[in-house]
């Protein structure tokens, strides 16, 4: 396979990869023919898979709004992929051109690829580093020299968490970052779960068997399970919903049964 030229050297061409999947489901063209061959077997199991990524950054971009109307212009998306239409300094910087934006992720392809598109952008940084081991994200150079972490953040887990099983202890590197933020930061989460897709569980779980196969297992979480993620912070109105219902800004009734699919919440740190 003739590699592109955004295609950051030492990657495996063979090996599919979750943000390039992620990409191909909301349409973009940083993917390989491994990726989009992944992605339509889950959609196989899951046809509702593109509009449960469409209602994943719609719900993070009202997210990003609120943020910036409660007077929080600094941001930190951990697990971010590869950067496609509105995405987070799109929507932030939009509004107030002197918001800040980290982005962070482990995908190579990722951090090369957001590199390039935020060249130029002094209030941008992307940093290659694990949610796994937050104390490096936290350290790393790229954050410390752009975010204040004495004043408010807003920390993005958007479509991250549900890729890490128990064994990586999840809980507790979403403490550390928790508890290294200033108070009135707010922590914004999505999580895939069973509950809302408009299919039974067994033919759901045939999409789950399809990224265990790839290596990238998806976690599903319970509500309660999601709702530990955010101990020691207050649940803004309307608390942790299905993505759709979390401040819409269309009425609900006319969206996509797949987009309730999964639990969506924004909390705020007294």
């Amino acid at each position: 396979m003739e590699r592109p030229a955004w295609a950051p050297p030492g990657i495996d061409l063979s090996m599919p990869s979750v943000s390039r999947i992620y990409d191909y489901y909301l349409g973009g063209s940083h993917n390989f023919e491994v990726d989009r061959e992944a992605a339509r077997r889950a959609m196989e199991f899951l046809p509702g898979l593109p509009k449960i990524m469409q209602a994943n950054r719609a719900f993070m971009r009202r997210a990003v709004r609120h943020a910036l109307a409660e007077g929080v212009n600094q941001f930190l998306d951990i697990g971010s992929g590869i950067p496609t239409f509105g995405n987070v300094h799109e929507v932030a910087q939009g509004a107030d051109p002197a918001a800040r934006v980290v982005y962070v992720d482990h995908d190579p392809v990722a951090v090369a690829h957001s590199q390039a598109v935020l060249e130029g952008n002094e209030r941008t940084a992307v940093v290659a580093a694990d949610l796994r081991k937050p104390k490096e994200i936290l350290a790393a150079p790229e954050l410390t020299g752009l975010i204040d972490l004495d004043r408010p953040v807003a920390l993005l887990l958007v479509a991250v968490l549900h890729f890490l099983e128990d064994a990586d202890d999840p809980q507790a590197a979403v403490a550390a970052l928790r508890d290294a933020l200033a108070p009135g930061s707010l922590l914004i989460v999505t999580h895939a779960a069973y509950e809302g897709i408009p299919l039974d569980e067994k033919t759901a779980g045939g999409a789950v068997d399809v990224y265990r196969q790839i290596k990238n297992p998806l976690i599903m979480r319970t509500h309660d399970e999601v709702a530990r993620f955010f101990d020691g912070y207050e649940m803004v109105e309307p608390g942790l919903v299905k993505m759709a219902e979390w401040r819409p800004e269309t009425p609900v009734a006319q969206e996509d049964p797949y987009a309730f699919s999964g639990f969506a919440g924004v909390g705020r740190k007294a």
